[in-house]
């Protein structure tokens, strides 16, 4: 199992480690789950998401290899702007989602940890003309700071103090002039105002230590995480989709560039009866991952995602359904042979917080 540069950052400050994704990465810290979620959503909390994957495209041809690589339509984004998008394989079915950044020199893609080797071989594979494909996962460390106080936070570095508080959603600055890759973006996985900050292994453990001992920033792990992203209704690749779904089929159609031609997207055109949801109980009970979901005491569906949200004080979860002939108001979920009542819900589940800030 491979260590992001902040694992002994997160043993001193007594966090319990878990393998995840290929790394050994804290689950969570001494302070518990609940009081790291809460942090989040109301003040400022920190992670260490070293372990997701950057993959570097430039040359005279990058722009038009990752249009024809992703789903989402890469002429709508400027130099400096971030793309929610995903790759397809050539049956439509989800290889991997990913946060696209268009540099003045070409792209970089940001990817799940558990993909980095199968999407950097997908990219060299499909490539075409000038390009110049580098996988940077190695040397680049990330975190990510979240939370309704984190602009008033970072702005008090001096390399951020200019940026923080002018950049906007979804963009991106430089915040060094050296050679390592240096960037502060407006993005997060939590719903909040936040930013994630890439940089130089050494940098990054600077910076952590700065924020966590002078700053007093909660330090956030995996499970929290879980729990933020899921109020959110954000999917979690190998949970909420796979190489089997399609974008329109885990409700993500809205990344479909429809006009342009992507690997996959003669495949992914035609609509079908399975369709993510998300789900609030009713019912006492916690619904998890691969319970099954009724209508009435018809099977129509399974959990790929599912929690206690601290926040809520009830168990929230993202499901597929088989939506031909379905009564939506009458919908259960299977515990310990137990239906369970739950609701349907259209977006997220906690509205009104700080992401737009």
């Amino acid at each position: 199992m491979r260590k992001t540069s902040l694992y002994p950052y997160h043993n001193k400050l007594g966090a319990k480690i878990v393998d995840f994704a290929g790394y050994q990465m804290p689950i969570s810290y001494s302070g518990g789950i609940n009081s790291e979620c809460n942090s989040v959503r109301t003040n400022v909390g920190i992670f260490d998401v070293s372990h997701m994957g950057q993959i570097l495209i430039q040359g005279n041809n990058s722009f038009d290899l990752v249009q024809r690589l992703t789903t989402n339509d890469v002429s709508k984004i400027n130099i400096g702007q971030c793309q929610y998008t995903a790759m397809c394989n050539k049956d439509g079915g989800i290889i991997d989602d990913l946060i696209l950044y268009r540099l003045e020199s070409g792209f970089l893609l940001v990817v799940n940890a558990s993909n980095i080797e199968k999407d950097y071989n997908w990219i060299l594979g499909n490539s075409m003309g000038n390009v110049d494909i580098s996988n940077l996962s190695n040397e680049i460390s990330l975190i990510a700071l979240q939370g309704p106080n984190s602009r008033e936070i970072i702005s008090q570095f001096n390399d951020f103090k200019n940026i923080a508080s002018n950049l906007e959603f979804y963009h991106f600055a430089k915040f060094s002039n050296s050679d390592k890759m240096s960037i502060i973006s407006r993005t997060g996985y939590t719903g909040e105002l936040g930013y994630e900050i890439y940089a130089s292994h050494n940098y990054i453990k600077n910076l952590w230590q700065e924020l966590t001992d002078n700053y007093k920033v909660k330090p956030i792990g995996l499970a929290a995480r879980d729990i933020l992203r899921l109020e959110m209704c954000y999917r979690l690749y190998g949970n909420d989709m796979d190489e089997g779904i399609n974008p329109y089929e885990c409700d993500l159609g809205w990344i479909v560039h429809k006009e342009g031609s992507f690997i996959g997207s003669d495949s992914i055109k035609g609509l079908t009866n399975k369709k993510l949801v998300a789900l609030s109980m009713n019912d006492k009970g916690i619904p998890r991952k691969g319970y099954k979901i009724y209508n009435q005491e018809e099977e129509i569906g399974y959990i790929t995602s599912g929690t206690f949200s601290p926040t809520l004080n009830k168990g929230i979860a993202l499901g597929y359904i088989n939506t031909k002939n379905i009564e939506y108001k009458n919908i259960f979920i299977k515990v310990r042979d137990k239906l369970l009542s739950v609701d349907i819900i259209k977006g997220a589940f906690i509205k009104g917080n700080s992401i737009f800030e």
